[in-house]
């Protein structure tokens, strides 16, 4: 059995043999993986089910020999014959030859009485058991293995009695037989059980070997698939031909494409956009910088670097805004965690943090809210939205003018406001406003452009959608964030202190 257990480990690592493979990859293999765990029970089960075929062929090949032997000790049994209480054997010689007879085992028999006195046979069989417990049936033959002369020996053995007889007068007839021929059937039965298995088996492991190669063929069809596309081809694998096991694995590695074709995109807006927004800033810097070169009277020459300093802070700001609007855009910011907040505390900080900008342009900000106002958001994500919506107040309102922030909520809805009474803005440009870029043609004012791009962005990235209209006051404009209302889960209701209403409420169970 040994060379066949070696020759299954071999065939089931295919790839030890390689040079080119490595040991990491034998381990990884899903094809060996699978062989040896269907084959490794099979090598397993194996020598049971060989201890188990012995173990019953033994029991077959006992069966008709222990026949044979009940035959003899009934046969002696009738030779013997019990007057007043003694033992006579009237046994013949031919039937003593018949005993012998045997070409293969040695056949011995005994006729002695309980007290070991002989009465025929050979006299150092193996000792006499004890009476059983009870009273023996007359004539019950019992089986009992023995070992005479360093030879396996099968006895069958019965007590013969009269009504009143003492135990030490019973006589007992026993024949012994040598074990070979039982040895020699029970081995021919293990061998024609057994022998078969050494052509079956390796027949088993070569169709399971073909039955894996074909079965795991949509792996590999898989594998040319994606190895056959191009570097830039991000489109999803169809699963029309997959087998239903691997469509969740497609499917997962499609979502992937997915995301890595919006990065992708994502990223080559914000080089567009990055080459298109920078050329002009970068181009004025420079030019600043040659004016400030040949500049000698020292005002010029402070006027000038004023203005380098300007377009650096312009330059700065619009570099934040792209940062910004590309982490959006590419999910890295929507990736972070959602939790529950206080809208209401959030926007109060903003707010808070923009006071000292609004007083240097001589702009009254203030804020609004009933109370707590409690979403689902992330944190980072609202401060940038809402920070780009003040700023963008702040921008288009003139000295003395106001801006103000309000949080409105109800049951179902809080309701982000920022209210100011600007240079407004139309109906028409209320639609465009949140695109990339688009400034009002009339604003008189500096920007990029990208301030309400990125607000719209993490409003969707909330489950939302922003919106800029000219203020029903006549004066300026009004943003407007709607975001869901969080309810805390409800609480499970308490357990009554008097346990009697419960059983009244409900019967116990199992009535």
């Amino acid at each position: 059995m040994q060379p066949f257990v070696v020759w299954v480990i071999a065939l089931s690592d295919r790839k030890a043999n390689s040079p080119s493979s490595s040991t990491s990859e034998t381990e990884r293999s899903l094809f060996g993986e699978i062989l040896d765990w269907m084959l490794a029970p099979l090598l397993f089960v194996w020598p049971l089910s060989i201890a188990f075929t012995h173990y019953f062929a033994n029991n077959v090949a006992n069966y008709p020999y222990d026949q044979a032997l009940r035959e003899h000790v009934s046969a002696i049994a009738r030779q013997v014959k019990l007057v007043g209480g003694k033992a006579q054997l009237s046994l013949p010689a031919s039937a003593r030859a018949l005993l012998r007879a045997d070409e293969t085992d040695s056949v011995y028999f005994r006729v002695s009485t309980m007290d070991g006195k002989l009465l025929a046979g050979d006299k150092d069989l193996p000792s006499i058991l004890p009476l059983p417990s009870g009273d023996a049936a007359h004539g019950e033959i019992f089986l009992r293995d023995a070992d005479y002369k360093g030879q396996d020996l099968r006895l069958a053995y019965t007590y013969l009695s009269e009504p009143g007889m003492p135990g030490s007068q019973w006589v007992v007839v026993e024949v012994g037989e040598t074990t070979e021929k039982r040895s020699q059937l029970a081995n021919k039965i293990v061998a024609s059980v057994i022998l078969p298995q050494f052509i079956i088996i390796p027949l088993a492991v070569m169709l399971v070997w073909f039955g894996l190669s074909r079965g795991l063929r949509p792996l590999t069809r898989l594998r040319k698939t994606i190895d056959a596309r191009e570097p830039d081809d991000l489109s999803p694998i169809a699963t029309r031909r997959v087998p239903e096991e691997l469509e969740p694995l497609v499917e997962a590695f499609n979502e992937m494409l997915a995301r890595m074709q919006r990065n992708v995109e994502a990223q080559q807006r914000f080089v567009a956009d990055a080459a298109h927004q920078m050329r002009t800033p970068l181009t004025g810097l420079k030019t600043q910088a040659q004016f400030a070169i040949r500049e000698t009277d020292p005002e010029a020459l402070r006027h000038a670097l004023r203005q380098i300093a300007t377009g650096v802070d312009r330059a700065g700001r619009l570099v934040n805004q792209l940062l910004t609007l590309a982490r959006t855009e590419g999910g890295e910011l929507a990736q972070r965690k959602h939790e529950v907040l206080d809208l209401s505390a959030l926007i109060r900080d903003v707010v808070a943090d923009w006071v000292m900008i609004a007083i240097d342009k001589n702009i009254d900000l203030g804020y609004e809210s009933p109370g707590p106002a409690m979403i689902m958001g992330n944190p980072f994500m609202l401060r940038e939205l809402a920070k780009n919506l003040i700023d963008n107040a702040l921008r288009y309102t003139q000295a003395g003018g106001h801006v103000t922030c309000r949080i409105v909520a109800n049951q179902t809805m809080v309701l982000l406001e920022v209210e100011d009474d600007g240079i407004g803005i139309s109906e028409e440009q209320a639609e465009m406003v949140f695109e990339r870029f688009y400034r009002v043609d009339d604003a008189g004012t500096e920007g990029s452009g990208l301030g309400l791009a990125i607000v719209q962005e993490i409003a969707m990235q909330h489950d939302t959608k922003a919106s800029l209209r000219p203020n029903p006051t006549g004066k300026g404009a009004i943003a407007r964030v709607p975001f869901a209302v969080w309810h805390p889960p409800a609480a499970p209701p308490p357990l009554p202190d008097d346990f009697s209403e419960l059983y009244r409420q409900s019967p116990p169970i199992g009535t």
